[in-house]
């Protein structure tokens, strides 16, 4: 059974020992994803934001979760879409294992992941899941300590490219 999953709902919501925030590289909120966490968590995280100085894109840094049910939040700046020749690819890579990593040094057993990038940010969809999904993957062979990473989408169109996505990737 694949230790990776696939849902469609508010991130915000989750009862999960990690969530990850699609940052921007202030680390001091904005819209979409990062926004909502923002609200969700209360003025407390952006406190603790404000003494993190920033996180460089690819990179990821980790905060309490505050008010919401996730005992910590991973932010990560994801990269903005620029044609895929400016290192995008490798840079959304970074984002999920640079998350994955602090997930475990932390003690975390469930993390769930936002669709990084996709958003304002404009990275094609249907080339950000694969390369989540591929990341993912590869961790959690080398990480049997993460029990489960579960991708949660906002929308329908998104939770099925990032389904077609785990499916490609477990017929590997």
């Amino acid at each position: 059974m694949s230790r990776i999953e696939i849902i469609q709902g508010d991130i915000t919501r989750q009862a999960v020992d990690a969530i990850v925030n699609a940052a921007n590289c202030s680390l001091l909120g904005g819209g979409g994803v990062d926004g909502a966490i923002h609200r969700a968590a209360g003025p407390e995280l952006l406190a603790e934001c404000r003494t993190l100085h920033g996180c460089e894109t690819g990179k990821a840094k980790i905060t309490k979760g505050y008010r919401l049910p996730a005992r910590y939040v991973i932010h990560t700046p994801g990269p903005i879409w620029r044609g895929g020749t400016h290192g995008e690819p490798e840079l959304l890579a970074s984002c999920y294992r640079s998350c994955l990593e602090l997930a475990a040094e932390n003690g975390c057993k469930t993390v769930d992941f936002p669709s990084i990038s996709t958003g304002v940010y404009a990275f094609p969809l249907n080339r950000a899941a694969p390369i989540a999904i591929r990341t993912i993957g590869a961790f959690l062979e080398a990480h049997p300590e993460i029990e489960r990473v579960r991708m949660v989408c906002f929308d329908y169109r998104t939770k099925a490219v990032y389904e077609a996505a785990l499916g490609e990737w477990m017929k590997k």
